[in-house]
């Protein structure tokens, strides 16, 4: 009996408590946006006081700047959309690593936005993309409009003028695929990368070009002319087919430093597996010299070594294009290491190809353009721009104690 009551008292609670679940999911994002916002609001406003040195309306000899108002940012979140409010100081600029992250963050997506489109993403699964990203969803009509948005915005920005001066200047090229007539082709992006005047490296350039030839090496080239590019005392590169005739029109009075570790593949797929360390060492000994006659020297009685050991091939690499790898030795010391390889923008091209095999082949020429620029321009908003690379006071001190002129 007491059984039957027990069922029949639990039928009829049953639905009298009910929970709605979009009502409870609304309370916890209003919540949790509450929250989020204030803490950021309050992590801004101890970040000013730091800068100040002094509280808000606190009276300080110590002070060192004051409040002069704030202004609204709206900052999206997976709880929704917040506003933060950024201080303004009268003396200084604000800066904040929230800002900081906020910027990276959206560069990152433009990359994601437009390789979804090149990878045949639907619109459905990109509106899912985008509420991912963001925590809120778009339209199809939004999307269409911010990709039209971010190609301009990146051909801007590789169309900016060049200001300054760029004593050294990286450049190398990396095939893609695209497809051409139902085929699937190859196609070139060539890539400048320079030191300015400072010592911080700066992305100076990027191009289509139908290959690594004469005329598309002369065209970028004088794209970056036309742009401002000035100052060029070294070029450092492979022995790309066509760069080195062409770099004569532009760029005159610069050098040319043929990258050491690609002449070291060149020079060891002429020799057998078993005496490529051999080999190596030889090749390291030559560059381990104290000035560029030595290394001559050196590279001399490498070469007899190399006829010796029946490397005849080898030798004749080695005699032919080992004065092409000494070019380094005109400038200061301590910039050797940096300017006698083309490693650094070797890192830069391997980035592109890693961001660009997901998609495999490209629709078009642009298309390929336009995701290998924007990982660029994502590298180039990163510390990697604003670390400096070489101390350029050390160039100046040898232009003086050598007598040469400075590049123009």
């Amino acid at each position: 009996m007491n059984n039957e009551t027990s069922v029949e008292s639990a039928k009829n609670l049953n639905g009298v408590i009910k929970f709605d679940a979009a009502q409870i999911h609304s309370h916890l994002d209003t919540v949790v946006r509450t929250s989020v916002e204030e803490t950021l609001n309050k992590l801004l406003d101890e970040e000013a006081d730091r800068l100040c040195n002094a509280a808000r309306y606190e009276h300080s000899d110590s002070r060192a700047d004051s409040r002069a108002g704030h202004y609204t940012r709206k900052l999206h979140v997976k709880a929704g959309e917040i506003n933060i409010k950024i201080p303004k100081l009268r003396k200084t600029t604000f800066e904040t690593a929230i800002i900081e992250r906020y910027k990276r963050r959206e560069s990152s997506i433009e990359e994601a936005m437009i390789q979804r489109y090149l990878a045949g993403v639907s619109v459905r699964r990109v509106e899912d993309i985008t509420e991912a990203l963001w925590g809120t969803r778009v339209s199809p009509a939004t999307v269409s409009e911010m990709n039209k948005k971010i190609y301009s915005q990146i051909e801007l920005w590789r169309n900016r003028p060049l200001t300054g001066k760029y004593a050294y200047v990286y450049l190398d090229g990396i095939y893609l695929k695209r497809s051409w007539g139902g085929e699937v082709r190859n196609i070139a992006v060539l890539v400048a990368v320079g030191v300015d005047e400072h010592g911080f490296r700066e992305i100076l350039g990027i191009c289509e070009g139908i290959k690594e030839d004469q005329e598309s090496w002369r065209n970028f080239l004088r794209h970056l002319k036309q742009r401002g590019l000035t100052g060029v005392q070294l070029v450092i590169s492979d022995k790309c087919l066509g760069l080195v005739e062409t770099l004569g029109e532009f760029f005159a009075d610069a050098r040319w430093q043929r990258c050491m570790v690609h002449f070291y593949r060149n020079v060891f797929s002429c020799v057998p597996n078993d005496k490529v360390k051999e080999v190596a060492g030889m090749l390291k000994a030559i560059h381990a010299q104290e000035s560029r006659e030595s290394a001559l020297v050196k590279a001399t009685d490498v070469v007899e070594k190399l006829k010796s050991m029946r490397l005849g091939k080898a030798s004749e690499v080695v005699q032919d294009g080992i004065a092409e790898t000494l070019s380094y030795y005109y400038f200061p010391r301590e910039h050797w290491l940096r300017i006698r390889t083309n490693n650094m923008l070797e890192r830069i091209m391997k980035e592109i190809r890693r961001r660009t095999r997901v998609v495999g082949s490209f629709p078009d020429g642009n298309s390929a353009l336009m995701l290998s620029a924007a990982r660029l321009r994502h590298i180039a908003g990163t510390k990697w721009s604003t670390a400096c690379y070489l101390n350029m006071k050390r160039l100046e001190e040898h232009v003086k104690i050598e007598g040469v002129a400075m590049v123009g």
